[in-house]
């Protein structure tokens, strides 16, 4: 069921919860334009709203992902603007981290600057082995500042970042994978069943766990070990006292299909 269409994304809802969101500006390789970061707005906010979603994915029309910020939109950009403006644009694509539910991107094609920072703001990327990845605002007198160099540098390492973005270099999908950019890579055409896949196999858990892991993965990436301990207790206790912790038991031992109520 498509229930939001637009200039700029599309979004289908799929029976098994999965909420597909593709950019929609093929014609310009998917550049990414104010008009399209204002209607990624809109639709998390939906998305949160809606108990229904349990799992996202971000692909897109055409054949490349995103070749980065529309250089139209660049140059209408300024001193005063982005001081205005940079909190709210890194707050678009941050948004992901901080939701409960799966985020999932899939990539074909090239996938370039504004485009990479999006999908380093999902929890996982699948690639395409038309993938190709490359951040080259440094050659255009930028940084990236969506993200990019905390981000990517996080999750690839100090010496890969500073190469892709002080030099500029591209990745292809074969070395994304090995550096740790992107965790799968199929072929083109299984690109986005892959996706699907994962993305229902996320939904279908409860989904009161897949948040706390969720949760607990992403704090102990930024905290001590210690302080990543001391969460898994306290989510250990809410998750036991939970009616799906219940459910999910009595449904195996049953033999029968869990449903999950988020509590």
């Amino acid at each position: 069921m498509v229930f939001t269409i637009n200039s700029t994304i599309e979004v289908e809802v799929k029976e098994s919860g999965v909420a597909v969101l593709s950019l929609n500006r093929p014609d310009r390789w998917n550049a990414v334009n104010i008009d399209m970061l204002h209607n990624l707005e809109k639709i998390q906010d939906n998305i949160l709203k809606d108990k229904a979603i349990k799992a996202v994915i971000i692909n897109a029309n055409g054949i490349h992902f995103s070749v980065g910020m529309d250089l139209d939109t660049l140059k209408n950009f300024d001193y005063q603007y982005i001081l205005e403006k940079i909190s709210w644009l890194q707050y678009v694509y941050s948004r992901w981290q901080e939701t409960s539910i799966p985020v999932i991107a899939a990539v074909q094609g090239y996938c370039v600057g504004s485009g990479v920072e999006m999908i380093l703001g999902c929890d996982i990327r699948i690639a395409a082995d038309t993938a190709r990845f490359r951040l080259p605002e440094v050659s255009l007198g930028l940084a990236p500042d969506m993200g990019g160099t905390t981000r990517l540098t996080k999750l690839i390492g100090v010496g890969q970042a500073k190469r892709m973005i002080m030099g500029c270099e591209e990745a292809n999908a074969e070395e994304a994978y090995r550096i740790g950019l992107v965790e799968l890579v199929v072929k083109e055409e299984e690109l986005n069943a892959r996706a699907l896949s994962l993305a229902g196999k996320m939904a279908a858990y409860p989904p009161l766990a897949v948040g706390w892991a969720k949760k607990g993965i992403n704090l102990a990436q930024d905290n001590s070990t210690e302080a990543a301990l001391l969460f898994e207790q306290a989510q250990s206790g809410v998750c036991f006292g939970s009616e799906d912790l219940k459910e999910a038991i009595a449904a195996f031992v049953e033999k029968r299909k869990p449903t999950f109520r988020g509590r």
